[in-house]
């Protein structure tokens, strides 16, 4: 269950990116109610969110962005949002999600174990001990707390493994492999003043295609080396590209991908221009088992995503927009608690 907390925890530290992902879709579901318990900020369904619980995750990522970027970051705007307000609809979306992969589990009939439970126990008795009494008293969080959100944690992990238990995780060599390449572009169009491209004129591109034709013929008479022709002779930035299957146009990745190692194209367009392409590695071995692992996480992660986004659909979700506004990040020196999604259970 380790993969999934970490997979949690490495989503919550990419601002940017987790800010893109979790912003605003989430935040419209929400309908506005007054009927709400004491400190209650958010329910979905028979599953709720205190106070406490946001403030614990709030803080824990408030504090992990502060270690890389320093205080000073919520002084920042992201799209003309203060910084703080974006983490705060992240954080919420997060915890949005954990609560709905709970209800997930209670559809499936799904559970942890008195095993899966001992081990919650302990690892949030650990984390608690963790706490200094500041910290305590201004997340208002008890033991208790930390053990009922470390037991959704778990069991939210145990839905994704449920989700995506028959996803096979055999991934062939020839679809994951990756090749390095060295090649010469040489372009087919020209920029206008705002950074467009234009393509070139039917003289030009004839023009073109020459020059791709002599270059063609000095990279096959082996007078010059491949890496000198390129530095010569094309207009790309990157002579050389390092990629698997998906990542380049189409006819550039069929061309690259039928070479040997060693082995030199026929001349390949694309819409940036006229290439030669020469073979430097038609398969990195190191490089294509962590293209594997890479693609089977992709691929986990879109059957869950469909099965999640399905699960949404009829969901109620009540926002208590009064509590979540006064919502402030906590700016004591003493409060610094940035590990609760160091856990493995």
């Amino acid at each position: 269950m380790q993969r999934m907390i970490k997979k949690g925890a490495c989503l919550i530290l990419c601002l940017c990116l987790a800010l893109t992902l979790f912003t605003g879709c989430e935040k419209r579901r929400y309908v506005l109610t007054t009927a709400f318990e004491k400190n209650e900020l958010m329910r979905i369904n028979t599953k709720s969110c205190f106070l406490p619980e946001m403030m614990l995750y709030l803080t824990t990522v408030q504090n992990r962005y502060e270690e890389v970027y320093g205080p000073e970051i919520w002084n920042h705007t992201l799209e003309g949002v203060p910084v703080s307000d974006k983490l705060k609809d992240m954080v919420l979306a997060k915890v949005a999600q954990i609560k709905v992969m709970n209800l997930m589990a209670e559809s499936y009939g799904l559970s942890l174990t008195e095993e899966e439970k001992d081990v919650v126990f302990e690892r949030a008795n650990r984390f608690y001990d963790t706490l200094n009494t500041k910290e305590k008293e201004l997340l208002g969080v008890k033991a208790e707390d930390i053990r009922n959100y470390y037991g959704e944690y778990a069991l939210a992990d145990k839905v994704y493994d449920y989700v995506i238990r028959d996803i096979n995780p055999e991934i062939s060599d020839d679809e994951a492999r990756i090749v390095t390449v060295w090649h010469i572009l040489i372009k087919t169009y020209t920029l206008d003043g705002e950074g467009n491209r234009v393509p070139y004129s039917d003289r030009a591109l004839k023009e073109s295609y020459e020059t791709a034709k002599l270059v063609k013929e000095l990279a096959d008479s082996g007078e010059d080396s491949f890496e000198s022709l390129a530095a010569k002779y094309s207009e790309d930035e990157e002579l050389s590209y390092t990629f698997g299957r998906g990542e380049m146009p189409a006819s550039f990745e069929d061309a690259a991908f039928s070479l040997d190692t060693g082995e030199i194209s026929d001349i390949i367009q694309t819409d940036s221009g006229y290439h030669i392409i020469k073979c430097v590695s038609d398969f990195d071995v190191e490089m294509t088992q962590k293209n594997k692992e890479i693609i089977l996480k992709e691929r986990r992660e879109k059957a869950f995503d469909e099965t999640y986004n399905a699960f949404l659909t009829g969901l109620t979700k009540t926002l208590n927009q009064k509590l979540y506004d006064s919502i402030e990040l906590i700016t004591d020196e003493d409060v610094v608690t940035s590990d609760f999604f160091d856990v493995e259970f």
